[in-house]
């Protein structure tokens, strides 16, 4: 099959409060590459070497290049192991024929003839997590590259931290901040081969202790084949306020609206196969950071509505009742880290998340089959909600130069399936040139979702948690004095 190459007309227009200049001279020094801090794996930021476990960054620039409105492309491409589903030339959707199941060493989205839901990879904003409340699983559609300034991938189980869904790995999506005084605006424009329009609008301020980020986009095409439209516009924005230099407190909120269309297969086609999706996130934090303790206490709330319409095939009848649902899911976090000696951290902390939603299917037409109904008229499905508590600590110690010791324990309360012990260890050897040695064991689960407890057979109420253990080995080292590095993984 012949494949049209997407042609697009790329605009960017950068304005800026103030420009930075450097002397000639400084542009002949040489450059060393500095060890990453990382916020994943652990709740504060810390070196990348003295974690056990295995992270990949893609900063700002490498989702930029991709100009992409998703940031699934630039992962897929730089993340080891990582694999996500697509379709077409935009957009993921949703239900039948859906894109964008996400697997991390061969765990995360099913692996049955429809694909099956991410259910066993966990995607997080800033260390809350995402998932539909439902379901269970993670909306690809809502995780756009205008919010993220970098994302911290982490290849194996990260349940201590982060509780269930985390047992093939963890997205963190790292939401951009500006940290120098001024102001920037960006503006993209592209389009392109089948109608294809992607736009994209960010203004962020630094003005004293006063921080913003505000951005919006829009995004469409017709797809390459019939009835394969998808149509997606947003929004985010972010305030921050520091008290001092150890408190600052800050709040988002991001919301899409997307319609995507799925026309089947090509032999055997859908019509009116659509979806109308509405994604929200917001959240609020109160951040403390001191010279030998720092933590946070934040709120989430996550909520959802779709419209879906399951569509029908040539020589069928159109759908007389269409799948509506609302789902919400809210938390509460709290963790401190302190430093109780040298080349010691001490983290400890908890979390709260209520879950849950309601389905129903809306009648659109009379059918003959069943009297009674009125069009309009609610069939209902599911109404549950859940609740999950948890508490963790975990230690890390510098024992010399060379070797740094981690452990941690989670015990995890879910109000149906019961609880669960999560416990985990590693070393994290420093060796010359650079290089690094990791031995690390650890244990991820998740809980079983709504949808596979009461929604659609074979549901089954009395599922119980799915736990793996990962046993892993690693090394990482650098070639030629540092421009090149490579990484070997050894894990069961």
């Amino acid at each position: 099959m012949n494949k049209k190459i997407l042609t697009a007309i790329l605009i960017s227009i950068a304005l800026s409060g103030g420009m930075l200049s450097a002397p000639a001279d400084s542009l002949r020094l040489k450059s060393y590459k500095l060890d990453e801090v990382v916020v994943t794996g652990t709740r504060n930021e810390t070196d990348i070497r003295h974690l056990p476990m295995t992270i990949s960054v893609v900063g700002r620039q490498q989702l930029e290049q991709t100009y992409q409105p998703s940031i699934l492309p630039a992962l897929t491409e730089q993340v080891p192991g990582l694999f996500t589903t697509s379709r077409g030339i935009m957009g993921y959707g949703v239900s039948t024929g859906a894109a964008g199941g996400m697997s991390l060493r061969g765990i995360g989205a099913g692996v049955n003839a429809a694909g099956g839901p991410t259910t066993s990879l966990l995607v997080l904003i800033d260390g809350h997590p995402q998932y539909m409340g439902l379901m269970g699983h993670p909306i690809a559609d809502a995780y756009q590259s205008m919010m993220a300034e970098r994302v911290e991938v982490l290849r194996g189980p990260a349940s201590v931290l982060y509780g269930s869904n985390a047992m093939g790995g963890v997205i963190n999506i790292v939401t951009r901040k500006m940290q120098e005084d001024g102001v920037k605006t960006n503006a993209q424009i592209g389009y392109g081969s089948y109608n294809t329009l992607q736009t994209e609008v960010s203004n962020r301020v630094r003005k004293g202790r006063f921080s913003s980020v505000v951005t919006g986009s829009y995004n469409r095409t017709d797809g390459h084949r019939d009835d394969m439209e998808f149509e997606q516009y947003g929004g985010y924005a972010k305030l921050g306020y520091d008290f001092s230099d150890t408190w600052k407190l800050w709040g988002d909120v991001n919301i899409t609206r997307f319609n995507a269309s799925n026309p089947g297969e090509a032999d055997n086609p859908y019509i009116d196969n659509d979806s109308r999706i509405t994604r929200g996130m917001t959240s609020f934090a109160l951040e403390n950071r001191y010279d030998c303790t720092s933590g946070a206490v934040s709120f989430f709330y996550n909520w959802g509505r779709h419209r879906i319409n399951d569509g029908y095939h040539p020589g069928g009848e159109p759908q007389k009742s269409h799948f509506n649902s609302k789902d919400r899911m809210l938390g509460i976090s709290w963790y401190q880290s302190a430093t109780l000696f040298t080349g010691n951290r001490l983290t400890v902390g908890f979390d709260y998340q209520h879950f849950g939603g309601e389905s129903w299917n809306k009648v659109v037409a009379i059918d003959e089959a069943k009297p009674g109904q009125q069009i309009g008229d609610r069939i209902p499905g599911v109404d549950k909600q859940m609740d999950e508590f948890a508490g963790y600590v975990d230690f890390r110690q510098d024992i010399n130069s060379w070797l740094s010791l981690d452990a941690g324990v989670r015990i995890d309360h879910h109000s149906h399936v019961g609880t669960e012990w999560i416990p985990q260890g590693g070393l994290a050897f420093h060796l010359p040139r650079q290089a690094e040695l990791k031995a690390m064991v650890s244990k991820g689960f998740r809980n079983p979702t709504i949808r596979e407890m009461y929604m659609f057979p074979p549901q089954n109420p009395d599922l119980k948690a799915e736990s793996l253990m990962n046993y892993e080995l690693s090394f990482t080292g650098q070639l030629l004095g540092g421009p090149m590095s490579y990484g070997v993984n050894l894990y069961y």
